[in-house]
């Protein structure tokens, strides 16, 4: 990008990433929850199911999408979660573990640990670790109210999201934020909202007061905020997290752990990995939206670590295979003629 020159802060569409969006009900507790499906590359290879974290949806899996069907023959499932994007339920705020509505590590987690899915291969959970997650629950409510309550527009949160670190590629943002707002559903009446509008807003420069100014005037209708309200859904967090470590360690499937600190891992996972009980590898200058900030650096994890359990099966079916071989000559040699 050239001196002077403005980034771009304009929305994607999901359509560049996903081949078709589809709906699908789901039954629960006798009445229907609808989700929204976003899936590419339908027709062959494994299935990567997708699970985004709180406050997201499936648009944040769209340029790690892009990026691996280019590379990977496989099929992708993203998923908006209950109370995210463009899902429409009855109770929205119930997001407890048990419905398994939040946080995508989490439930990951939980699902493998269940057996929920007999054919699932592998798990991969990224940035979510019991011990920290739950260290950094105290000061979460601060954090979520240091976030702007509205946006003046779609490009505004974008630049936010950018700038504010949440997010730091560009292109993931620009299709991602697209899923995180929604238009505001109460009219906003206070003189004094206008001003958080922009607040968490970098100026470039101060050209930008007037087009701020102009912006100030427009119909207060076309604000936007954010999809769902994670302050209120506190009564949840414990759950989400306890006891995550030993569940995560329990799946009997080959496990990868993507984190963007080497800090990040709490006592039981730090002795896990000493053990070897699963995989771990760190990207650094990555934010918690690892996925979104280096879809690159993870696809080529996720190719490697698959490509080495798939030998190391192949190399155990061998070794079994001459095992038994072994032993029908050993067997052989042990018959004596009557």
């Amino acid at each position: 990008m050239g001196p002077g020159r403005k980034r771009d802060f304009s929305p994607l569409p999901w359509n560049k990433y996903f081949e078709k969006m589809e709906d699908v009900a789901v039954q629960n507790d006798n009445s229907t929850d609808i989700s929204f499906l976003h899936t590419v590359f339908g027709s062959q290879g494994p299935v990567l199911l997708l699970l985004h974290g709180g406050g997201h949806s499936a648009l944040s899996w769209a340029v790690f999408t892009a990026v691996i069907c280019s590379r990977i023959n496989c099929r992708v499932v993203a998923v908006d979660l209950r109370g995210h994007g463009d899902t429409k339920v009855k109770n929205s705020e119930d997001l407890s573990a048990q419905t398994m509505a939040n946080m995508g590590g989490a439930i990951a987690v939980h699902t493998a640990a269940g057996n929920h899915v007999p054919s699932l291969l592998g798990l991969c959970v990224i940035d979510v670790v019991e011990g920290t997650a739950m260290d950094a629950l105290n000061s979460m409510q601060n954090f979520l109210r240091s976030r702007p309550k509205t946006f003046r527009s779609l490009e505004n949160a974008i630049e936010w999201s950018v700038k504010s670190g949440q997010i730091r590629n560009i292109e993931s943002a620009r299709v991602s934020m697209v899923g995180q707002v929604k238009k505001c559903e109460e009219p906003l009446s206070s003189p004094g909202i206008s001003k958080s509008i922009v607040e968490g807003i970098i100026e470039e420069d101060e050209e930008d007061e007037g087009e701020e100014e102009s912006n100030n005037k427009r119909k207060k209708e076309d604000d936007l905020e954010a999809m769902i309200e994670l302050a209120k859904t506190e009564k949840y967090w414990d759950g989400w997290f306890r006891g995550l470590s030993a569940l995560f360690l329990s799946c009997p499937v080959p496990k990868l752990l993507l984190l963007a600190g080497v800090d990040r891992l709490d006592k039981d996972l730090t002795i896990g990995q000493m053990q070897g009980k699963f995989q771990m590898q760190v990207l650094p200058q990555c934010g918690h939206a690892v996925h979104e900030d280096a879809p690159e650096k993870e696809v080529v994890e996720i190719q490697e670590r698959a490509q080495g359990n798939k030998e190391e099966d192949e190399d155990a079916g061998e070794k079994e295979e001459d095992k038994d071989e072994e032993s029908g000559k050993s067997g052989e040699l042990r018959q004596e003629p009557r």
